[in-house]
């Protein structure tokens, strides 16, 4: 008998995840126009933006305007901040939802953002602590958490570890990222089992990158384990800079029609999703291949 909840929490991460890695600005009106039919196609919570540096990552440029213009209360509205800087930078805004991160890999973090992963955590400790103090959302970003492009694959005891460090500093949320897209099935369900069990009051998130054109795969098996929120992309926008080639995140469309077919509500109305990606669709480099969009938008 397959286990199947009554309902899903879709967390829409391509205004931020989509796009950090497109080389061309995308303007900034056409990133808020993407924002707002994305939270009109019902989708309820959300990475809007980065508060990091524009110098090594231009597309979040526009940061600032983006919050101040894109927040409203019926979205759980999420910036990713990595360090003390951004965070800061989140407290002259009124969002009220932080995301960090860290890969499970020691190599990853060093290439990613010149620390190891033992010096990323005492960094951001006490900022959590903070942040907790102030009454934010905390979520977790945990990088590699299947196989690192310079590591290989990562024992699971070393995620379980992580996430245990986090859960003690006081986030809210875990986003446990297959960043490589090399997870399979099996992979899936054997982690999010171990998580599930170790974590069972706190919100488990799965994020799975479509690489290898396994990650509906893998949702399908996190579901088996307990599953119950997925981090997705509209358009399967994003990918990895350290995976070449990559496809980028499981798209939103092709995520929300499976659990629809299967009888699990997400609240997204898939008609409205595929305007919004229509709207995003000619300021992105490479073209949208998500199996639902090309089956059913009119300008394919």
């Amino acid at each position: 008998m397959l286990k199947l909840p009554e309902k899903v929490e879709i967390i829409e991460v391509g205004p931020r995840d989509g796009l950090q890695n497109e080389k061309s600005f995308v303007p900034t009106e056409v990133k808020k126009e993407f924002i707002y039919a994305l939270k009109n196609a019902g989708l309820k919570e959300m990475e809007l933006t980065s508060f990091v540096s524009p110098k090594w990552v231009p597309q979040m440029g526009d940061a600032a305007e983006i919050v101040s213009d894109c927040l409203d209360s019926s979205t759980r509205n999420i910036v990713l901040a990595p360090n003390k800087k951004g965070i800061e930078r989140v407290y002259m805004t009124d969002c009220k939802a932080v995301a960090v991160f860290v890969g499970v890999s020691n190599t990853f973090n060093l290439k990613n953002i010149n620390k190891t992963t033992e010096e990323s955590l005492a960094e951001l400790a006490p900022l959590i602590a903070e942040l907790k103090a102030k009454d934010y959302f905390v979520r977790a970003c945990i990088s590699t958490s299947f196989y690192c492009p310079y590591e290989g694959k990562i024992d699971e005891d070393a995620v379980l570890a992580l996430c245990e460090e986090f859960v003690q500093a006081g986030v809210d949320e875990l986003s446990v990222a297959d960043t490589i897209g090399m997870a399979a099935p099996h992979e899936s369900y054997s982690l999010f089992t171990k998580l599930k069990h170790s974590f069972p009051d706190l919100l488990l998130t799965a994020h799975f990158h479509d690489t290898r054109k396994l990650a509906l795969a893998n949702i399908f098996a996190a579901l088996q384990a307990g599953i119950t929120r997925f981090d997705t992309s509209a358009g399967g926008l994003g990918g990895c800079p350290f995976a070449p080639g990559a496809a980028g995140n499981a798209a939103t469309e092709d995520v929300a029609y499976m659990l629809h077919r299967m009888g699990i509500d997400t609240g997204v109305d898939l008609d409205k999703l595929l305007q919004a990606i229509e709207i995003i669709k000619p300021h992105i480099s490479r073209p949208i291949e998500s199996t639902y969009f090309r089956m059913n938008s009119v300008s394919v």
